[in-house]
């Protein structure tokens, strides 16, 4: 267990709302780390940890970087919030990274006073249906689906619809969450570093240095 990890198991003992933001990160961006910091704020959370994926099961571009630069350009971008963590949980897990798997080590870290509150992208949450034991993950977990501006809302209430019995029961569990910077994407920054085009302000100033380093996404 790297320090990381001694970090989420310290933390624990003052945690009454925990934020689960998983992702590839591919790269990190600061849409990933507005968007954390607003469910920090909005939710009331103690701590956000980033669980970068290690072999995502619904990922099938080949533009993905390594596990361990996508978890240390997580770590260097998140490095300067204190409510900011980073797992390896996924990484160090053999195999495909399902959420369930995650959500349940977590569970079992926090016990069951805590509250879970899993940040993912309303395009991603709409895809739950087809993630390893939906009813399960739901279960043990929240979700704060995070929104551009203008999007249409009407998919989540359906979605709501199809999870849940009746409408305060899915209120309870899936929450809207509205950041503009979603407009910033990680496909987009990829496509620049190959066209050689600029992606300062996307990312962190230091992101930006690794991936020109690291000779990533070219």
């Amino acid at each position: 267990m790297d320090k990381y990890e001694n970090n989420i198991y310290k933390a624990k003992g003052k945690a009454r709302r925990v934020g689960i933001m998983g992702g590839t990160f591919n790269p990190i961006h600061h849409g990933h780390l507005v968007t954390a910091q607003e469910a920090l704020s909005q939710f009331n959370l103690d701590l956000v940890i980033f669980i970068p994926t290690a072999d995502p099961p619904h990922k099938t571009d080949g533009s993905i970087a390594s596990m361990e630069d996508r978890y240390l350009m997580t770590v260097i971008a998140t490095a300067s919030n204190n409510d900011f963590f980073v797992s390896r949980i996924e990484i160090n897990r053999k195999g495909k990274s399902y959420t369930i798997d995650t959500v349940r080590g977590l569970r079992s870290v926090y016990g069951k006073e805590v509250s879970l509150y899993f940040i993912t992208g309303a395009d991603a949450i709409l895809e739950i249906l087809t993630w390893k034991n939906t009813e399960e993950i739901i279960s043990l977990a929240k979700f704060i689906a995070a929104t551009r501006p203008g999007y249409n809302l009407a998919k989540i209430e359906d979605l709501k619809a199809k999870l849940f019995k009746n409408k305060r029961e899915g209120d309870d569990k899936i929450f809207i969450m509205e950041v503009p910077a979603l407009a910033i994407s990680s496909t987009d920054i990829r496509n620049r570093v190959r066209q050689k085009r600029p992606i300062d302000y996307l990312v962190p100033e230091e992101i930006s240095h690794y991936i020109i380093k690291h000779g990533l996404y070219k």
